[in-house]
């Protein structure tokens, strides 16, 4: 759906299909698969099978699973899912507005993480595994850490949707790269430093790290094939397309991975608190 998204937006075909909920007037009518309305609809129809799944996968949560915060997690999935089919429209009606439309793109980032960790937190591996506890007494912790490169991941997502979506222009985007590139290399070369020996940490530590690389790399071919190349060309070109739509999903794929990196490091390396407790008890005593 994300890939379907990106195509829909890098070959301009935001308004192929003018209407909304409906496509050229039909509820169940197939349109011609013709110029942008092949990106258009196709979306949308990717989009209504997540839908689906995802009231099936809420229900099914509700039924089956006892662990509260999941079935939360799983009705934050179909809420998540519902709003931005709504965004979707909205943007449509409203004829692409910049905020609208990045909010939509950052929603279905938001949607696909969302489905990650309960596909982690509900596999055979999760269940069955005994965690390896290791506190984590470095200032700041390495949980810390992978929470700012989450949100330093979302700022970037915004500032690339906002540029693509004609609401910004490109150096803040190329700008904050360097942001995110310190604070992902950071909390990897850390993680890897510190915790290699514990798999769950270090397989999402490598992964994120190399798809920080394929991003930069990604990011440069799109600058060049969008801004600098192509910034005069009629319609999108092919090589500014597929650099662009490689570019938003390698973007995905490093924020989720980026979120995995974040549970497992909750999981198997909590913040040492428990370090702190017998000085705060002698401190009390002393008092």
């Amino acid at each position: 759906m994300i890939i379907a998204g990106a195509l829909v937006t890098s070959n301009d075909a935001g308004l192929s299909v003018p209407d909304w909920p409906t496509s050229f007037g039909s509820w169940y009518k197939i349109p011609k698969l013709v110029g942008g309305v092949k990106f258009e609809h196709t979306h949308r129809m990717i989009a209504q099978v997540a839908g689906l799944l995802t009231i099936i996968l809420a229900v099914w949560t509700a039924r089956v699973e006892k662990r509260r915060w999941l079935r939360i997690l799983s009705y934050a999935a179909l809420g998540t899912v519902i709003a931005q089919g709504i965004l979707g429209g909205i943007t449509v009606l409203f004829y692409l507005p910049p905020a609208v439309s990045s909010a939509h793109a950052a929603l279905a980032q938001t949607f696909f993480c969302i489905a990650v960790a309960i596909a982690i937190c509900t596999g055979r591996k999760w269940i069955e595994e005994q965690p390896r506890i290791e506190f984590d007494e470095r200032r700041p912790s390495l949980f810390t850490l992978t929470l700012c490169c989450i949100f330093v991941l979302y700022v970037q997502l915004i500032l690339g949707a906002m540029f693509r979506h004609h609401g910004l222009s490109w150096w803040p985007h190329v700008l904050n790269a360097v942001v995110v590139s310190f604070v992902l290399a950071w909390t990897a070369v850390r993680a890897l430093t510190l915790y290699s020996q514990v798999e769950a940490i270090r397989r999402p530590a490598i992964t994120m790290l190399s798809l920080v690389i394929a991003q930069l790399c990604l990011g440069f071919t799109a600058f060049l094939t969008r801004v600098a190349w192509g910034r005069d060309a009629v319609q999108p070109e092919l090589p500014m397309v597929v650099s662009t739509v490689a570019h938003v999903a390698v973007g995905a794929l490093l924020l989720a991975t980026t979120v995995i990196l974040a549970i497992q490091v909750w999981r198997h390396v909590p913040v040492a608190l428990e370090e702190r407790l017998p000085d705060a008890q002698s401190d009390a005593s002393a008092a």
